[in-house]
């Protein structure tokens, strides 16, 4: 795909975003998009937002659990961006903003030095990563009732929206993470559970995942970014009056309100 289509669709989807409008699937209008394809479209969109003034928050992962690689017929996770206007604070968000949002609760782990592959090891990256924190993420893909194939959903920044990040501040080498249990609740009642292991059977193999990803486009990860690595929950969807909270044992808990 030549950069001038991808652009277009980039700036396509950015205005589904904006607009808070659902769209149909690229991959309609583009049947023969390759997964390479939809990450240069990534990119593209990835650039817009720079060029409007955003700054990259740090990188996200997504499909990190063997059922999801399973039910979308892939042999690794995806990968997106959070950017800056995406960072909740306040503990509010509102509805309105947004078109079919969900949530999911994860370990976010913020890197005190670069990470660069290939060959970087789950080991590696909890020596390299000076805190983790608890974090919910409202993904909300544009696309009509979350019906996307592979390409369409990495071109949209793999669902990326916003997240909520919690206060609790822990060295990884503190923690067994794979261990961590986990429970998501909405309106105080329970909605998933899960524990670290879910997350590639240690949220610190997602980061390498990651690392060794970006290497083979020569890009590594940077010390100061916040990685989010990947639903230990399933994506509860969301609706007005929500009040959304994660409990992670030794990482305390997070949360925020969802208004109208």
């Amino acid at each position: 795909m030549d950069r001038a289509t991808a652009a277009s669709i980039a700036s396509f989807l950015i205005s589904a975003e904006v607009e808070k409008r659902e769209v149909t699937r690229i991959t309609e209008k583009y049947p023969d998009m390759s997964v390479e394809d939809a990450y240069v479209v990534q990119e593209q969109l990835i650039g817009i937002k720079l060029e409007e003034g955003h700054q990259v928050v740090g990188p996200k992962m997504g499909l990190t659990s063997q059922a999801k690689m399973k039910q979308m017929n892939v042999e690794e996770p995806i990968y997106g961006y959070i950017l800056d206007y995406m960072v909740v604070t306040g503990g509010e968000l509102s509805m309105s903003d947004l078109i079919h949002p969900k949530v999911e609760a994860e370990i976010a782990f913020i890197l005190g030095r670069d990470i660069e592959g290939p060959g970087v090891t789950g080991a590696q990256v909890l020596a390299a990563t000076e805190y983790v924190i608890p974090a919910l993420e409202i993904i909300d893909s544009r696309y009509e009732n979350f019906r996307f194939t592979l390409p369409d959903v990495i071109a949209d920044n793999a669902s990326s929206s916003r997240v909520v990040f919690g206060s609790t501040m822990k060295r990884p080498t503190d923690m067994d993470l794979d261990l961590v249990g986990v429970t998501l609740s909405i309106n105080g009642e329970i909605k998933d559970l899960g524990a670290g292991a879910a997350v590639l059977g240690h949220p610190a193999n997602s980061v390498a995942m990651l690392a060794n990803m970006l290497a083979r486009k020569g890009l590594k990860l940077k010390a100061g970014q916040t990685i989010l690595t990947g639903g230990i929950t399933g994506a509860v969807m969301l609706k007005a009056n929500d009040f959304v909270s994660a409990r992670l044992d030794g990482l305390g808990t997070v949360e925020f309100r969802m208004k109208e």
